[in-house]
């Protein structure tokens, strides 16, 4: 195990050596930090709120996180009988509960997504054909879209009883949506508002046909990834079948725990992690900024 540290140190050094003398790179990290901000960065509040999680405070997921921790180092102290690998499945382990909050996120965005071009057209027709007044017509729109999108609706709607500012209401529906397309839905209805003119009509057409194709798009790349989502989860499975497997066959419970085996254990559970972490950064789509939040 010494030689092993010693020799992944000098490698690592090495690397620094190289790519300062060749690339010009400077510090101890793997590779320099990129000097422009990242423009997807979103701040927690916004996240949460897109997870349907805005209610959840910091102590309750940090209960969830410990409780998955818990969980993953007992199973695995209990599959393989060592410190090492115990502590490694249980930061895997905690990773779970961000991971299904991510999942839960994506799946809300899909949902207004997929119904936004519809509720654009509704209201498009509203206030064009039928001759709503924007308020009335948002909030008829909003009854009749998805179950998760009505209560932002609702307090919207609360909000405009109170205090008959547009602006204000506008402000509480983008507050509890966080969703790029309902601000520019929010900032295109105010300044109609606000200037009048007929031109909304255009231009909430224009912004019905654009998420239309952005729908379209990603459905098609959601199908074409349903494959490589489901290998990426066989290829979990496979490595902790074969590690249970091994327990059972022969003297493999104390081989886990020796040395040898608790870093053989311990390298295969951080590899495996890396990978499923990368995989899914390769998976992921890219979502819009909001310009005007």
């Amino acid at each position: 195990m010494t030689a092993l540290l010693l020799a992944s140190i000098t490698g690592y050094g090495v690397h620094l050596l190289y790519t300062a003398r060749v690339l010009g790179w400077s510090g101890v990290g793997p590779a320099p930090k990129s000097s422009e901000p990242k423009r997807n960065r979103r701040s927690s509040a916004d996240w949460m709120t897109q997870a349907g999680l805005g209610s959840v405070g910091p102590g309750e997921f940090m209960i969830a996180i410990s409780s998955m921790f818990l969980l993953g180092a007992l199973l695995a102290l209990a599959l393989f009988g060592s410190p090492l690998p115990a502590i490694t499945a249980g930061i895997f382990g905690a990773s779970f509960p961000l991971a299904a909050y991510r999942q839960r996120r994506r799946n809300r965005l899909a949902i207004a997504q997929d119904a936004w071009p519809r509720m654009i057209e509704e209201l498009r027709l509203l206030t064009s054909s039928v001759g709503r007044s924007l308020p009335q017509a948002l909030f008829e729109v909003g009854e009749a879209g998805p179950e998760i999108m009505r209560p932002a609706f609702s307090a919207a709607q609360r909000e405009w009883m109170l205090t008959t500012d547009f602006e204000k209401t506008l402000r509480v529906l983008r507050d509890q949506l966080a969703d790029s397309t309902c601000d520019a839905t929010c900032e295109t209805l105010l300044i109609a508002h606000e200037l009048g003119g007929t031109g909304i009509d255009r231009r909430l057409a224009d912004l019905a046909q654009d998420r239309r194709d952005d729908v379209a798009y990603r459905k098609d790349v959601r199908a074409r990834q349903s494959g490589v989502r489901f290998a990426r989860r066989f290829v979990l499975l496979v490595p902790l079948g074969m590690a249970a497997a091994g327990v059972a066959v022969g003297n493999g419970r104390s081989a886990y725990t020796t040395p040898l085996g608790q870093l053989a254990v311990f390298s295969a559970l951080v590899i495996m992690a890396v990978c499923w972490r990368w995989a899914g950064r390769m998976l992921r789509l890219p979502t819009e900024n909001r310009v005007f939040a």
